[in-house]
């Protein structure tokens, strides 16, 4: 067999590629990656690079190199300048971190029997049900955590409740921990629940039968089938609540009256009252740091679980 046999068209072997001018798909897609890079990238950018600054003497900021934000975080500079070590703001970071973690939690806890329960109803009482978990988030969240308060409050719902049931009169549930973190699960309680009721939703009914048919309790049904089963919508539900919730400001200044601060707040305090934006820009950008850092960690245990047998 001759060379000029074996001989095949290079246009044959691959298509020559358009240039990027006369592609569709490019054009197509600029506007959202026009959107994206405006109002996702570059706001991240100006608050790095504000981050780095240096802070101005009467608020604002000047374009000089300086790490002092992010110093600021673990230390404070003492009376003849020396650097001391400061735990109070990590003090914030850890109180977010528990009461992000912890909504998260009873969100989780209430989410699974709530959406367990819609999907096993009927098509129209489903649908029903599914309006009535997200008619909250046709409210204002300012409402509905001033709702809270008028419930929590001295003269509220609850302790007038209370007081009718013999408790002592003039109670308050307000400006502490107990009250953020009320208002940070009833916000947040519908992002759980959508994507737990959409992956039990799918679940196949069959397996469940099965479970029982093997003399499966239901601890054990919901331990070996239907928790594994539905892991992705439990995950997705948990991101959807924990990253929110890290970042939440109404429900510390509102509910917890300013006295227990979290990271949200204490950002809002540096751009607002604190007029420090070097350190308010240092502390959002630690805050996405540990973000990323928990995003990045349950990607890569979603992905060892799907690789595991």
């Amino acid at each position: 067999m001759t060379d000029s046999a074996l001989h095949i068209p290079a246009e044959t072997v691959r298509a020559p590629r358009a240039r990027f001018w006369h592609d569709l798909s490019f054009w197509g897609l600029l506007p959202s990656r026009l959107l994206m890079g405006f109002a996702l990238i570059l706001p991240i950018f100006i608050i790095a690079a504000v981050s780095v600054a240096t802070r101005g003497a009467y608020g604002g900021f000047t374009w000089d190199f300086n790490l002092a934000g992010y110093s600021q975080i673990l230390f404070n500079e003492g009376w003849t300048g020396e650097l001391e070590f400061t735990p109070q703001y990590l003090l914030i970071i850890g109180r977010t971190f528990l009461l992000a973690g912890a909504t998260t939690l009873i969100c989780l806890l209430f989410a699974v029997p709530v959406a367990y329960f819609i999907s096993r109803q009927p098509p129209g009482r489903k649908a029903a049900l599914v309006y009535l978990v997200t008619l909250p988030f046709w409210v204002s969240m300012i409402l509905r955590v001033y709702a809270w308060m008028i419930i929590l409050g001295k003269d509220g719902t609850l302790p007038k409740l209370l007081e009718t049931l013999g408790f002592p009169a003039g109670m308050s549930f307000m400006f502490n921990d107990g009250a953020t973190l009320t208002a940070m699960v009833y916000t947040a309680m519908p992002l759980m629940v959508l994507p737990v009721f959409a992956s039990i939703e799918k679940l196949d009914g069959t397996l469940i039968e099965a479970s029982h048919d093997l003399y499966g309790d239901r601890w054990v049904t919901l331990r070996r089938v239907i928790l594994p089963l539905t892991a992705p919508g439990l995950t997705a539900g948990a991101i959807l609540v924990f990253v929110p919730s890290l970042g939440a400001v109404l429900e510390p200044i509102l509910m917890g009256g300013g006295k227990q601060m979290m990271m949200g707040s204490l950002i809002q305090l540096q751009f607002g009252g604190g007029r420090n934006w070097p350190f308010g820009a240092a502390i959002a950008m630690a805050l996405m740091a540990l973000v990323m850092v928990f995003l990045i960690f349950t990607a890569l245990r979603a992905a060892q679980r799907e690789a595991t047998p």
